[in-house]
């Protein structure tokens, strides 16, 4: 080295480029969407920005380019009001939110040597579900013994036995012999959710009551606002923000009703929210919801620094897929990702074979260890608010909170509760998965495993079944992938009678020619469990012949526009007059040429609807 020390100052790696414009970029952008265009239709940068602007199923818009005066006009600091940049400020330390993996084997000894063990590797709090169908109200004391509560936050969920759960931990806290004011956690009472599920109106007079239960607690929090519920029946995240608000103002109402102070009703309850794997909408959405909430606070009289939202972030059961379940840790990762940047409080990463039955030891480690690796090893616990000052995320953070308030203040009216009994808010929620319904089925909202690159032949996992759940009446999981997992089922089903659903894919020309569609092609019906069948030959009766010998009734054309109008027709017609019950072409059908339209019955193509395609090609093959 030179005795002459050169510093960071004296070196600048961007020295030798100019520093691009918007203008510059736009002029790329214009190259890049016109290279193909006639002379005479290309287009100009108003347009281009319209075709590059997205829009979510929430209607929230997703801009090509984000600039300075999308960011905040006041950034603002984490730990104080308006709460955006976080509720609570990060030290540094590694305990920067508490791990709370999801206990909910009804088998107590099972569930005590899981808290155990997890508590022994990591994890840092105590998740319960209390319900008939996992873990028993009488049965909270047994597996909670030798948990140290002094230590551990204890936080609960049920769907159906929300006051007795309470009722029975507070008994156990009380009972312990630890210090009360060293225990923390929540009782996971939300009547309104349980409500939501059940399909009854709500007993808002349990909110008191839960209050009451908590006394002498101050560090546990006797309510609980589950936004989860409604992601997991639909909601997007505009609408999971509106609810959440409403559901919170609610309880707040009802405690102060019940001679509690405005301050202390505050403090009373947490958010459990949802995280998904749209990590930047997740980031917003937990901003946004501490940034209205404070503004609830603010609105009702509560003190400036008790104006909070605490929130309890769950990976998202609608994003976890049944099927090439591997990809959901890769889902949890994600989602947890999210839930760290956008500053929750304590997490559940659900384990990738949650939907496969109980999960196993191996698949609850890996989901404490995606908590645990992204808080130590990439030190994603030691940041407050990473995305803060990002015009995107400041943007969209400011889309949600805007149009969460709108939609909360038209249920606000009539309140929360009263929007749940006359149908107002499953009325909401129709429309949201009609919609997202639309845009799954034609993959503009892929799934990678199922709806895009499935393996159709893979071994399903196999787990210990859940206890069979009670019926409620009221909102439903419509998982994303499950449309897809039912047309597996139907190939699964009749490839176990006997009757293998198929298609033959007639390549034409070389390999160079149908390789890409083939593809393509493959991957289109796999998704719903069909085999593709390929057939290569020289003349219109080497196709007939292949498909006779595979008895397909369903045969579609692949290869290049050049092939197709040289060969398509004739190959198509010969298919038909041999028996083909249908034939379809990989493409634009007008890449036939002359007699095209009458030669196939339809075509596939990228952006189609998928669901559609499957369900008709099962019902002509008889599954």
């Amino acid at each position: 080295m030179s005795d002459q020390a050169t510093s960071a100052a004296d070196i600048s790696l961007a020295a030798d480029f100019t520093t691009p414009s918007q203008q510059d970029w736009e002029t790329e952008v214009l190259k890049v969407l016109n290279r193909r265009r006639p002379e005479g239709k290309e287009l100009n940068i108003d347009q281009a920005y319209k075709r590059l602007t997205s829009t979510t199923v929430d209607g929230l818009t997703i801009k090509p380019l984000y600039t300075m005066e999308d960011g905040a006009e006041e950034l603002g600091y984490p730990g104080v009001a308006p709460f955006v940049r976080g509720t609570t400020v990060r030290t540094g330390e590694m305990d920067a939110w508490e791990v709370a993996q999801l206990q909910e084997n009804p088998d107590v000894t099972e569930s005590r040597r899981d808290i155990l063990n997890d508590l022994e590797r990591g994890e840092t709090a105590v998740f319960l579900r209390i319900d008939p169908d996992a873990i028993a109200v009488d049965d909270i004391p047994a597996v909670l013994q030798g948990v140290l509560l002094d230590l551990a936050p204890v936080y609960l969920t049920s769907r159906t036995e929300q006051l007795a759960a309470a009722a029975k931990l507070a008994e156990y806290l009380r009972e312990s012999g630890a210090e009360a004011s060293t225990i923390r956690g929540n009782l996971g009472v939300d009547p309104i959710g349980a409500a939501a599920l059940a399909g009854t109106p709500a007993d808002l007079s349990v909110v008191a009551k839960a209050n009451d239960l908590a006394a002498g607690f101050p560090g546990v929090s006797p309510l609980v606002v589950d936004s989860t519920i409604y992601n997991s029946a639909g909601a997007g995240d505009v609408h999971e923000l509106a609810y959440a608000v409403a559901t919170g103002v609610e309880y707040v109402r009802a405690l102060v009703d019940a001679g509690v102070s405005i301050d202390d009703a505050f403090g009373s309850l947490i958010f459990r929210v949802s995280t998904t794997t749209d990590q930047f909408a997740t980031i917003a959405r937990l901003r946004a919801l501490r940034g209205l909430w404070s503004r609830v606070g603010e609105v009702l009289g509560v003190t400036e620094a008790r104006r909070g939202a605490v929130q309890h972030a769950i990976t998202s059961l609608r994003d976890i897929s049944r099927d090439d379940a591997y990809v959901n840790i890769l889902r949890g990762t994600i989602a947890c990702f999210a839930a760290s940047a956008g500053g929750a409080e304590v997490q559940t990463v659900l384990p990738f074979d949650t939907i496969a039955g109980l999960p196993t030891d191996m698949s609850r480690r890996v989901a404490r260890n995606t908590q645990i690796v992204l808080a130590e090893e990439s030190n994603v616990g030691r940041v407050n608010d990473p995305a803060g000052g990002s015009w995107f995320v400041e943007s969209l953070t400011r889309q949600l909170s805007e149009k969460a308030w709108a939609v909360f203040q038209q249920l606000d009216a009539e309140g929360f509760a009263a929007a749940l009994a006359d149908g107002t808010v499953g009325a909401q929620l129709d429309e949201l998965n009609a919609a997202r319904a639309a845009q799954l089925a034609t993959r503009k909202i892929p799934i990678t495993g199922v709806s895009m690159f499935p393996n159709y032949t893979e071994a399903k996992l196999q787990r210990a079944a859940r206890p069979a759940a009670p019926e409620l009446g009221g909102l439903t999981v419509v998982r994303d992938s499950q449309v897809f997992e039912d047309l597996r089922d139907r190939s699964d089903a009749a490839r176990a009678a006997g009757n293998e659903p198929k298609v033959l894919l007639a390549a034409l020309g070389a390999r160079r020619d149908f390789g890409g569609r083939e593809g393509f092609t493959s991957n289109l019906f796999q998704v719903g469990g069909i085999n593709t069948v390929l057939a290569e030959g020289a003349t219109p009766e080497d196709y007939v012949r292949q498909m006779k010998e595979q008895g397909a009734k369903i045969v579609v054309l692949v290869s290049s526009a050049k092939v197709y109008a040289d060969q398509g027709v004739a190959v198509a017609k010969a298919l038909r007059e041999a028996g083909a019950e249908q034939v379809l072409v990989a493409g634009q059908i007008k890449e036939l040429g002359e007699g095209g339209e009458d030669a196939v019955d339809g075509n596939v193509f990228d952006g189609m609807n998928v669901v559609e395609l499957l369900s008709t090609t099962l019902n002509t093959l008889g599954a």
